[in-house]
């Protein structure tokens, strides 16, 4: 009989969405250096994910595991002839197991931060004041705006950065919406400074993943967050197949985090937008192998196929060409609401650019992407900064990437997907 080890994280995640929990990337290294040892491998995460297997040799190892937050857990193990072990990588707790999948992207604190009276840290950030519609005076507390048919101009560059300049006659829902925006509550889980809004891919859902209002619904999807003083139009990545968006409004954020967190409900591919938010591409390539296949079904679901172009494109350090060059074409072109795809392709020829005919055309990718509006991905943000700085001398370049870093110093870019701080919010 072989022997194995058998690994998990203990995390509850027990969403009825979430039947098989999440994946998250971790190593075994033999203790003495002379064992077997698996690398970049997925580990379930969740309480009812059947354990993952790893045969090795007999001997003392070192089990890792590096959550989207951060965390990195640990645990010795002895490998028995024969046998197998199993692991179990265990997690401080989330503050309420209904926001466990926010805590594992680091959103959110653990438990000590809600529960315990002498440790709850009091953040200086206006973020952290209770949220009400004080400017506006037309939404109660703890509610939203979701706006499902935004107007197509509403996401370009021009239009989001007019509403950081100062007050607006109408409210920002309605001066961003085609058709009539809803307001709408936030879940009844957890507590009033941490809220949770869910979204499926007709609209708002309850806590059992129910709709609980539809619309028409644009190629863009907006939610419209205001606190005290301060308003954020946050891009839900909509809709993600069948996958349920959530958004995190803390106002009890730590003095290093989000005061609105937007991720997806993907057991993959949601951790590895946590990862390759925070640059970790090679980490997140072991979690999205087929990136590939999320690329070539982009119909289905073309923004899983731009988060896998992300993955693709930023950890291919070569300027070989691949099977996948041709369909960030098709991306491009099929897809013309979604600016990444545009984006992608000038990035990628940009950096296998040799003659002047290559490097125009990267060029006139990257200002088509700006004209197609602002992308839905913050990576894509920051990396049309850096393509449109390629060409200082261009004048078109030049007024675009004015107008980028102007609303990126409105944009968390520690978040995967484009928030836009409004009135308000401090730069």
């Amino acid at each position: 009989m072989s022997t194995g080890l058998r690994v998990t994280v203990a995390l509850s995640l027990h969403e009825s969405d979430l039947p098989d929990g999440a994946k998250v990337v971790g190593d075994i290294h033999p203790a003495d250096g002379t064992g077997s040892a698996h690398r970049g491998v997925l580990f379930p995460c969740g309480t009812s994910a059947p354990a993952a297997r790893y045969e090795v040799d007999p001997g003392h190892y070192l089990v890792s595991a590096t959550l989207p937050s951060g965390v990195v857990l640990s645990k010795d193990a002895e490998a028995s002839e024969g046998k197998d072990t199993h692991v179990t990588l265990c997690t401080a707790r989330s503050p309420y197991e209904s926001h466990s999948w926010q805590y594992l992207m680091g959103n959110i604190e653990p438990y000590g931060a809600y529960h315990d009276d002498e440790t709850i840290p009091v953040p200086r950030s206006r973020g952290s004041r209770s949220g009400v519609w004080a400017t506006r005076g037309v939404v109660p507390p703890g509610n939203a705006v979701w706006v499902g048919d935004p107007k197509p101009e509403s996401w370009h560059f021009a239009p989001l950065l007019a509403l950081t300049d100062g007050p607006s006659p109408e409210p920002i829902a309605l001066g961003l919406a085609r058709s009539a925006p809803h307001t709408v509550p936030s879940l009844d889980l957890g507590d009033a400074t941490a809220r949770l809004y869910r979204f499926g891919p007709h609209g708002p859902v309850d806590e059992q993943g129910a709709s609980t209002l539809q619309g028409p619904t644009g190629p863009r999807q907006f939610l419209v967050v205001s606190l005290t003083g301060a308003e954020y139009v946050v891009t839900l990545p909509a809709p993600w197949g069948d996958t349920q968006i959530e958004v995190l409004v803390n106002e009890r954020q730590s003095p290093t985090g989000s005061t609105v967190s937007v991720t997806v409900r993907d057991s993959r591919v949601g951790p590895a937008l946590g990862y390759m938010a925070r640059g970790a591409f090679d980490t997140a390539a072991a979690l999205v192998k087929d990136a590939e296949e999320l690329l070539y079904a982009k119909m289905e679901n073309p923004l899983a196929a731009v988060a896998g172009a992300y993955v693709l494109v930023g950890s291919e350090l070569t300027e070989r060409r691949h099977r996948w060059d041709a369909w960030l074409d098709h991306l491009r072109r099929e897809c013309p609401w979604l600016s990444d795809g545009s984006l992608l392709w000038g990035m990628r020829h940009l950096r296998r650019a040799h003659t002047e005919t290559e490097l125009r055309a990267a060029r006139d990718a990257l200002v088509e992407a700006f004209d197609r509006g602002v992308p839905v991905f913050t990576l894509g943000l920051s990396r049309l900064i850096h393509g449109l700085s390629e060409f200082p001398d261009d004048p078109e370049c030049v007024t675009r990437l004015d107008q980028a870093r102007l609303l990126s110093y409105r944009v968390d870019m520690r978040e995967p997907f484009v928030i836009v701080g409004l009135r308000g919010v401090p730069h």
